[in-house]
């Protein structure tokens, strides 16, 4: 256990003093949610390394760098209600999960069934946690089924978009904040009304690409 916290203490600095990790309650929650547990065994000697690691399924667990980067732009915050697309390795949900507290809620979509038992299962390691997160196992570009009461404050996507699915704007609530890849780069949107959307890029990042259903 000292030996894993000692890990995640050096990768949070490292993230701190380049200058992407900011955020108090960010890097609170990546001290207690450590990225070794979400790692498939034989990739675990490389958990506090700053680089993307294989998860199986062609996928990855994403760059610590780019995770840190992506959730200061998220800015999410105790209470809220968040859409992880791409849930993976369970690892961005845990640490959202760690941050909203327990009035917050966060909903997990991973479409490809190994992975997203892969995620519950390192989930269940955080049990104080895992009660705030919702897993769907399927395709996200139809959202959930149920979306929250007046919608949602966050959503994050870890795979590059070729295209924002429609239904993603509509159930975001004004003011919520619209986060991810395309083209080498990630975008932030902001819900200002319904029909606008402030819009920044950031440039300079690579990503697995976001599989649809063909149904969609």
């Amino acid at each position: 256990m000292q030996e894993k916290q000692i890990g995640m203490r050096a990768l949070v600095s490292s993230l701190e003093k380049r200058g992407v990790l900011k955020s108090e309650q960010i890097i609170e929650a990546l001290l207690k949610v450590d990225r070794k547990d979400f790692i498939p065994k034989e990739r675990q000697d490389q958990a506090y390394t700053d680089e993307a690691l294989p998860i199986g399924s062609g996928q990855t667990i994403s760059q610590p760098y780019t995770v840190a980067f992506m959730l200061e732009l998220l800015e999410p915050k105790k209470t809220e209600i968040i859409m992880d697309v791409g849930s993976g390795s369970g690892w961005t949900a845990a640490i959202l999960a760690e941050i909203v507290g327990l009035e917050g809620e966060i909903y997990a979509f991973e479409r490809i069934p190994e992975l997203c038992e892969f995620g519950k299962n390192n989930l269940k390691k955080y049990p104080m946690i895992s009660g705030r997160v919702s897993f769907f196992c399927r395709d996200a570009s139809s959202g959930p089924d149920v979306p929250p009461s007046g919608g949602f404050d966050g959503i994050i996507a870890a795979a590059a978009l070729d295209e924002v699915p429609p239904i993603w704007r509509k159930i975001l609530k004004i003011g919520g904040r619209l986060i991810y890849p395309r083209d080498g780069s990630v975008i932030k949107e902001i819900k200002e009304s319904e029909e606008e959307f402030e819009k920044c890029e950031y440039e300079g990042f690579a990503f697995v690409p976001y599989i649809k259903d063909e149904n969609f």
